[in-house]
């Protein structure tokens, strides 16, 4: 079997050695790149299954960096922020990482947080469930992550999938914030609930403005709900 694969995106040797020696003891195979040109090339080659991505880098930081990468690809990235970088963190996800990790940062924290998501993808794609969601022109297969809008995949972060399809499998149910987070990111995660907010704004962007029949509604002080509209009244 195919080792694991992730590649670490930091300008700190420090970071390199202790990360991957960590992993490389846990049994992954580890990727090193010091500045985000490097990340790139680095992604594009060797095709990782999981990205930890420092914000601040040369050459190019985290940001455009991850920007990058979700304009062709939905692989799980972790960011790492230094303290205090509260902006950079909430965009960083809203461009679409899935998580993120304030410096200093225990490596076992780090490395509980890569597994969770990998346990969390591969027991996805295991359990037996149904195999798609279809509302009009919306279709999402929880067992290939895939999105698609009137026959178009769209680019869609793992979290972003499994949290579309947590609602849509239930609409008119309402979701409160912490009720999102245990079960789409489960136990492990380490974040708060405005991760939640900036996850639902980024599935809205990628779906027409105009004249679809789903919507995800905000429930102000509660949480969310997936509405689906009679076509009569739209």
């Amino acid at each position: 079997m195919d080792k694991y694969k992730v590649l670490i995106c930091d300008d700190q040797e420090v970071i390199h050695e202790t990360v991957t020696t960590y992993l490389e003891n846990e049994g992954y195979q580890v990727y090193q790149a010091y500045d985000g040109e490097e990340a790139l090339n680095l992604f594009n080659n060797e095709k990782p299954n999981f990205i930890i991505l420092d914000l601040m880098m040369p050459k190019k930081n985290g940001i455009d960096v991850c920007k990058e990468i979700r304009q062709v690809s939905s692989v799980p990235i972790i960011m790492l922020t230094a303290k205090g970088e509260e902006i950079d963190r909430i965009l960083g996800l809203e461009l679409g990482a899935d998580d993120y990790i304030v410096k200093p940062f225990s490596i076992r924290e780090l490395v509980a947080r890569i597994k969770a998501i990998k346990r969390r993808i591969e027991s996805s794609s295991k359990e037996d469930k149904n195999d798609k969601i279809i509302i009009e022109k919306l279709e999402i297969d929880i067992n290939s992550y895939d999105v698609k809008y009137d026959g178009v995949s769209l680019c869609f972060t793992p979290k972003e999938v499994e949290t579309l399809n947590l609602l849509a499998s239930h609409p008119g149910m309402v979701y409160d914030r912490e009720q999102i987070l245990s079960t789409i990111w489960g136990y492990e995660y380490f974040g708060d609930t405005r991760t939640i907010d900036t996850t639902i704004k980024r599935i809205r962007s990628k779906f027409p403005k105009k004249n679809i029949n789903f919507s995800i509604k905000s429930i102000y002080g509660v949480g969310y709900k997936f509405e689906v509209e009679d076509n009569d009244k739209r």
